[in-house]
């Protein structure tokens, strides 16, 4: 979930087998550029990183970052309309290609821009360090500093402890169960509300409050539910209000400042985050290492729903994302009519596994730890099913309904080995050298999240089709959040707010347990 890229990983393997094709680049006719490469059989993507009249070192991150899911006509083809570039600008840019599961790249390329049609790459000059920017992002004025009065502070609403959550980090004798919720009351001892409009770094759509409208225990059920922004606070305030999250007491300060998390004012163009919803956390009640985790819930239905349950790092012993790892039990997309360039359903009737892994951002090995499951019929929104995972000092597996689709053994030599870390990149630092466990990073004290997201500028590609609309926002739109808000009337009727008090749309936990291994 926490990707905070909507640029693909450099992953794996460089096999002298393959040669990236030269890579074609053009002007288009009224503003911006395109990139293709011819198409083969065994090119499963083809990404692009560039950044113009800037040096872009190695796997530097570009200005401009895309992934290409689907050849077109006989070409893997990006065009990005926003970037503006003359003639005789420089386009410096790197290319990543996966083929047949392995990943290869064609570094430290140039392009000049020339209107007379496109050129082949050449060696770009010794690049300096640049200034590289991470990602597209919508534009976002100078964060308001934070204001010296705050909102009354709410109550704690409906604490009443259930069961004392066992101490962090617990280690006890296998088979132990070590925690369990079955959503008797909503423990607020055990799950932390996390208070941010920064989400997870993709630019969602939602921000997360502590908020009974949006998490609720009702009838041994958590109801994690998104809701309109401007049920809130009324009309107009995305493009004219300030969303005010810094708080005041423990109970309600704002957790996440990243990415303006805990101020943001609307403008005409950059819309305040439009959904409000929840994500809820057990960092400072509870947390583990190998275990069998398994929590049975329903995921939401209703277009660009993006739950998750999920698990990170507590202490980040190995450095940032993903040096740590991140390990994802369940993501799903809510959209009951989404489908992939080859007409197979990517929505509700879909869920994943994955693990994150790498010694650094972008470097990222998850296509390697990633497992898809559809069903036969129905969808995962219609029933409640039985998500787990085993973990192990050797390995890791994940299940659905005790179907094991995720066999995750990263071998005697580790996780680095398995990502080939230093044939892609060689020269990098290890940060798992110094640790002996062969599932490092996955050998530390993790704890688990659940929330609900909406949108944003990473997990719902542009080359999904959408029906019966298309979707109303581009990964690379500097207005994407208006974009989506300005199509509410079509996407809000499949959240069915008026049916089962807008239920369809939450994701429904029954159970959350975990069991020492």
């Amino acid at each position: 979930m926490e990707r905070q890229i909507a640029l693909v990983v450099l992953v794996l393997a460089s096999v002298s087998a393959y040669t990236l094709p030269p890579a074609q680049l053009s002007l288009l006719s009224s503003q911006g550029l395109r990139i293709s490469i011819p198409d083969e059989a065994g090119i499963n993507l083809f990404a692009v990183h560039y950044s113009v009249n800037k040096p872009l070192p190695g796997v530097s991150a570009g200005d401009w970052n895309f992934d290409v899911n689907y050849p077109t006509n006989g070409y893997w083809v990006h065009e990005n309309n926003n970037v503006v570039i003359k003639e005789g600008d420089v386009v410096n840019y790197w290319l990543y290609v996966l083929y047949n599961g392995f990943g290869y790249q064609e570094l430290n390329l140039s392009w000049k821009a020339v209107t007379s049609g496109p050129a082949p790459p050449t060696s770009a000059p010794n690049p300096g360090d640049g200034d590289d920017v991470t990602t597209v992002s919508p534009p976002v004025s100078d964060p308001p500093k934070p204001q010296t009065t705050s909102a009354p502070s709410p109550g704690d609403g409906d604490n009443t402890p259930q069961t004392a959550a066992p101490n962090p980090g617990t280690v006890a004798p296998p088979g132990t169960l070590i925690f369990e919720d079955d959503f008797k009351t909503f423990d607020l001892d055990t799950w932390e509300h996390e208070i941010t409009a920064g989400g997870g770094g993709n630019w969602e759509f939602q921000y997360y409050d502590n908020n009974r409208t949006n998490s609720y225990v009702r009838d041994g059920t958590l109801f994690i539910k998104p809701t309109l922004t401007e049920d809130m606070f009324g009309d107009g305030f995305l493009s004219t209000g300030v969303l005010n999250l810094w708080g005041a007491s423990p109970a309600d300060k704002c957790t996440g400042n990243s990415y303006y998390g805990c101020e943001r004012g609307g403008s005409d163009t950059n819309y305040i985050n439009p959904i409000q919803s929840a994500r809820i956390r057990t960092v400072n009640s509870f947390s583990f290492t190998y275990g069998r985790l398994e929590v049975e819930a329903k995921m939401p239905t209703g277009d660009w729903i993006w739950p998750a349950i999920w698990l990170l790092p507590k202490h980040n012993s190995y450095g940032g994302w993903p040096a740590s790892g991140e390990i994802d039990l369940i993501e799903s997309r809510g959209n009951k009519n989404l489908k992939d360039y080859h007409g197979n359903d990517v929505g509700v009737q879909m869920m994943g596994s994955t693990l994150h892994w790498g010694p650094f951002w972008p470097l990222n090995g998850y296509p390697r730890t990633h497992a898809t499951k559809r069903l036969s019929s129905g969808t995962f929104g219609d029933s409640f099913h039985k998500y787990a995972m085993e973990w192990t000092a050797d390995k890791m597996q994940f299940y659905v309904d005790d179907e094991l689709i995720l066999d995750v053994d990263p071998g005697s030599e580790g996780f680095w080995n398995l990502g080939e870390f230093s044939q892609n990149a060689p020269g990098i630092d290890n940060p798992w050298q110094h640790s002996k466990g062969k599932l490092v990073p996955f050998d530390q004290q993790f704890y688990i999240v659940m929330n609900v997201a909406v949108g944003g500028t990473a997990y719902f590609s542009d080359w999904d089709i959408n029906s019966p609309y298309p979707k109303p926002w581009n990964n690379n739109s500097p207005t994407a959040a208006k974009d989506f808000w300005l199509a509410k009337d079509k996407w809000y009727p499949t959240w069915n707010p008026d049916t089962n008090n807008g239920e369809d749309a939450a994701m429904q936990v029954k159970s959350v347990r975990v069991w020492q291994r």
